[in-house]
């Protein structure tokens, strides 16, 4: 046998590997009801279809990256108002875990006066006047909860169902089950905003155990999108065409040579990456948005930021992206300094999404989009009715810490119960008490709008059919209280 043959012939480790997806998978396929069809490595994101008839063929989903403060925004609590400066009863503090809250801190009432909006009566802060105008739009969850009080842990559950890295994204999950309407761009887009990426990194859209080719995307929300879209000086697309054939042509003898699917996956890759040159370079093109349309999102072309997102958002969804992933750092409202003060920064950061994500469901609507497209938002926890207290003293600026037992998110569009209050906490906001809603909750309901049973759409790693709502949760739900 020659060095060529040894170099090709598969080893008892490829083997293995091959048994572990292919019978163990087939095992899986036949006890949970197969979970996906099966994928072509030259097309992996071919459209599929889903186990039963969606209502969402689409995700746009909004993460505000360290949490804004529930209690300023969509959970009105009067009572907690009232008991202001008091100190906080010792129950409240008795086998809690804080991120920086020491001793005794005073309660801390809302900060911004709240009206009711719409024919469905939703409760609003005044932070949001652009939001409370699409009020009967939205399907309000008071009751999430989570385990995790700490920024990396809690995104990570919130997106990929587990704490520790390396498991597969909302988004992932989404484009390995459904693949993707458009050739000639990803399945899966991020889009971030506020100077910086969320605290778990890129894990938050990444394809985990899942293969690489269903992982989230970044692109960039000024210049170009994606950095080397265009050919290098000298380059032009007939020599690139060229170039690909020719690179294809030694992939193609490889991957029947090795029998390695990622090789075909690659090869697919490549030739969307040779198509993205055109299409994207159109996609995120804002110019061609009209005069009206920039008032509407108060989108500033050609700067980073959360509007210009939202446009881009719509306009990738329209182009039939799967999921697209929005996240807009600088939620963090401890008050250690004026920028994360809920009587400061939070208003501007209220100010900076406030138009945007009004604008977007607007926009939607106005397009027929907004049936089959589920808009999401909110971020990984919740925040104390207690006010901060480093070193336990009371500090200059007004803020929270974190608070895992209680948040709130919205959704609209895509199938859920439009202008719909779910759930509730206690009086003081600080647990969620009626219809609470786990993060694995979240995702087995939304997978359902998705058409999917959270159940069956799994991936076989290790004899272990994983899942996004996740394998040691046995408990997750679909909350058919927030379906249409």
């Amino acid at each position: 046998m020659n060095t060529r043959d040894l170099l090709f012939t598969p080893t008892r480790r490829h083997f293995l590997r091959g048994c572990s997806v292919g019978l163990a998978g087939m095992w899986l396929g036949e006890r949970a009801g197969a979970a996906v069809a099966a994928k072509d490595p030259a097309r992996p994101l071919r459209v599929a279809a889903p186990h039963f008839p969606a209502r969402a063929k689409r995700v746009i989903y909004l993460h505000m990256a360290g949490s804004p403060s529930q209690l300023e925004l969509f959970d009105y609590k009067p009572e907690l108002s009232r008991l202001d400066g008091r100190d906080c009863p010792a129950s409240f503090l008795a086998g809690k875990q804080f991120a920086f809250i020491q001793g005794v801190p005073k309660m801390l009432g809302g900060q911004y006066p709240f009206r009711q909006y719409g024919q469905s009566g939703q409760w609003l802060s005044d932070r949001l006047p652009h939001l409370a105008t699409v009020a009967d739009e939205l399907c309000i969850v008071k009751s999430m909860y989570t385990d995790q009080f700490n920024h990396g842990p809690a995104q990570l559950v919130m997106h990929t169902g587990t704490a520790t890295p390396g498991a597969a994204s909302f988004g992932a999950w989404s484009t390995y089950g459904l693949g993707s309407e458009n050739d000639n761009l990803p399945g899966f887009i991020v889009l971030t905003s506020g100077g910086k990426n969320p605290d778990a990194g890129k894990s938050v859209w990444g394809s985990g155990y899942l293969p690489g080719v269903y992982q989230g995307v970044q692109c960039r929300s000024s210049g170009e999108p994606v950095l080397f879209l265009k050919d290098p000086p000298g380059i032009d697309r007939g020599m690139r065409r060229r170039s690909l054939d020719a690179l294809a042509e030694l992939n193609a003898r490889t991957a029947e040579e090795t029998g390695d699917p990622e090789t075909l996956t690659r090869m697919a890759q490549y030739e969307m990456a040779f198509r993205m040159q055109v299409a994207a370079t159109d996609a995120f093109d804002l110019s061609k948005e009209p005069k009206e349309v920039h008032e509407l999102y108060g989108t500033q072309p050609g700067r980073e930021s959360f509007a210009n997102n939202c446009l881009l958002a719509r306009r990738l969804a329209e182009r039939g992206v799967r999921f697209i992933q929005l996240f807009d750092w600088g939620w963090d409202s401890h008050g250690a300094g004026k920028e994360e003060a809920l009587n400061h920064g939070f208003k501007n950061k209220c100010q900076s999404v406030d138009q945007a994500c009004a604008a977007l469901l607007t926009d939607l609507r106005r397009l027929g989009l907004l049936e089959d497209t589920l808009v999401i938002w909110g971020g990984e926890f919740g925040r104390t009715p207690m006010r901060e207290n480093r070193n336990g003293q009371e500090m200059a600026f007004v803020g929270r810490d974190h608070n895992p037992s209680a948040f709130t998110i919205w959704m609209a569009g895509g199938g859920v119960r439009a202008g719909t209050s779910y759930g509730a906490t206690d009086e003081l906001g600080y647990e969620a008490l009626v219809d609470k809603v786990s993060p694995h909750d979240f995702h087995a309901t939304v997978l359902a709008l998705m058409g999917f049973d959270h159940l069956r759409l799994t991936y076989p790693l290790a004899g272990v059919p994983l899942r996004l709502s996740n394998v040691t949760k046995p408990g997750s739900k679909v909350v058919r209280g927030l379906m249409a």
